[in-house]
C-alpha cells in the first residue's frame, strides 16, 4: 500500500550558485556525509548535489511534512544499496515521521528514482507498507 508520494525538480544552476556563494555552510547544513563524499567524488558535482537535494525535497513530501514538524535536511538521506538502487535512510524527525505514518503490521519501504539533464535534476519518492511476515497484515 502507498503511505506518500513525492516528487521535485531543481534547476542544477541554482545548486552550482549556492555552493559558490555558501560553500560547506550549505553543504554541511543539507547533506549527510555519505552524500558529501558520493558527490564530492563525481564530475558533475554540482549535478549529484542537486538529485540528492530534490531527493529530500520529495521525501518530505512524501512524509506529508515538507520540512518542518521536526524534519531536516540531514534527517534524509541519499543511499545505495547493494545492488545500485538508490533509496534513503530516515534519522531523527524524519524516521519519526515514517513511523507514525505507517500501519502496524507493516513495514516501510522507501522507493527512490534519480535522474538530471541539465539544467534540470529530478527524483520521486515512494513510501510504500510492506506487510511483515507473520502479521494479520500479511494474510499469514
Amino acid at each position: 500500500m502507498i503511505l506518500g508520494l513525492g516528487n521535485d525538480i531543481i534547476d542544477i544552476r541554482r545548486i552550482e550558485r549556492t555552493i559558490a556563494r555558501y560553500g560547506d555552510r550549505f553543504l554541511d547544513r543539507v547533506f549527510t556525509d555519505t552524500e558529501r563524499r558520493k558527490s564530492d567524488s563525481r564530475a558533475a558535482r554540482a549535478a549529484s548535489y542537486a538529485k540528492r537535494f530534490a531527493a529530500k525535497e520529495a521525501c518530505a513530501k512524501a512524509l506529508g511534512t515538507g520540512l518542518r514538524k521536526g524534519v531536516f535536511w540531514r534527517d534524509m538521506g541519499v543511499v545505495n544499496l547493494r545492488s545500485g538502487r538508490p533509496t534513503m535512510v530516515l534519522t531523527g524527525g524524519a524516521a519519526e515521521q515514517l513511523k507514525r505514518i505507517t500501519p502496524p503490521g507493516f513495514e516501510a519501504r522507501v522507493d527512490l528514482t534519480l535522474t538530471d539533464d541539465y539544467p534540470q535534476a529530478q527524483a520521486v519518492v515512494v513510501i510504500s507498507g510492506v506487510p511483515v511476515k507473520g502479521s494479520e497484515a500479511s494474510g499469514a
